[in-house]
């Protein structure tokens, strides 16, 4: 009787072990699941903030500005040309809305 005691405790113990090993695996593969869907949703979260951005840019790029506006708003701010036409841009070609922008 005492030997089948022992065999039944070993295989006891060799049983709790194994559920653990396997518990453990079963969780690295749900964390491993869980990265993959986190790395998806944020590489889809900066595909939309790069067409967001491409499609800012395209209506920044159809605003019709003047050339002269560009030229007083760099010169009198001292500032870049590229600096003062995407201000003006960005405020629909109205050169007294960049210089307040700018003034702020």
């Amino acid at each position: 009787m005492e030997v089948v005691e022992e065999d039944s405790k070993d295989l006891q113990q060799q049983s709790k072990a194994l559920d653990k090993l396997t518990d453990h695996v079963e969780d690295r593969q749900l964390n491993s699941l869980r990265v993959q869907e986190a790395m998806a949703s944020i590489a889809a979260s900066a595909e939309a903030d790069w067409n967001a951005m491409k499609m800012r840019e395209k209506e920044l790029a159809a605003v019709k500005i003047n050339p002269a506006d560009v030229d007083i708003i760099a010169n009198e701010l001292e500032l870049d040309k590229k600096v003062a036409e995407r201000t003006l841009r960005e405020h629909k070609g109205d050169a007294v809305a960049a210089i307040r922008f700018l003034l702020r």
